[in-house]
């Protein structure tokens, strides 16, 4: 967002904050599901589905929480919502980073869906089961400076807002 703020960018796809910007604009895109990144030939990587409770003893890789407060805050609540504690193991900044710390086998890690897009080898990408509900969500939102005129970043979000419903049902 500072990069928006100082002009650099005219428009970014970011985690709404929880204090916005007032002199930002945001579009509510949808809400990300997530899912459990583990390491292939981990004892769960044969599951179709994962619960919290199958992670209570998995060493977590999980995001810095200065730049990644809303994916760090999700592994942390889902767990404390399932009345358990997080084993973090390794903290990292970058999605990158994580998916190749799990296929170092040095963990398991919670993360947006998009990330199975990643070809990382050695990493199987498992549903949490629905039990975790809402809580297994991440908001994602078109941002902008507030009040600016671009054509081209107005097209695009004329865009995006005709294609919502079918990029929410892939989220």
């Amino acid at each position: 967002m500072p990069r928006l703020l100082s002009g650099r960018l005219d428009l970014a796809f970011v985690r709404p904050p929880e204090r916005p910007d007032r002199r930002l604009e945001f579009l509510f895109l949808f809400h990300e599901t997530a899912v459990v990144a583990v390491p292939i030939g981990h004892p769960l990587a044969d599951r179709e589905r994962l619960g919290i409770g199958d992670l209570a003893k998995e060493p977590l890789i999980v995001p810095e929480r200065r730049s990644r407060p809303h994916s760090h805050d999700l592994t942390i609540k889902l767990f404390a919502e399932a009345g358990l504690q997080a084993r973090v193991a390794q903290v990292a900044e970058e999605k990158q980073t994580i998916i190749n710390l799990v296929a170092a086998q040095l963990g398991v890690a919670i993360v947006p869906r998009w990330t199975s897009r990643m070809t990382t080898p050695g990493v199987r990408y498992i549903p949490l089961d629905e039990a975790a509900g809402p809580m297994n969500k991440l908001p994602l939102a078109a941002a902008w400076i507030q009040g600016s005129r671009d054509a081209v970043r107005d097209e695009m979000l004329a865009m995006l807002r005709d294609g919502l419903g079918s990029y929410a049902e892939q989220a």
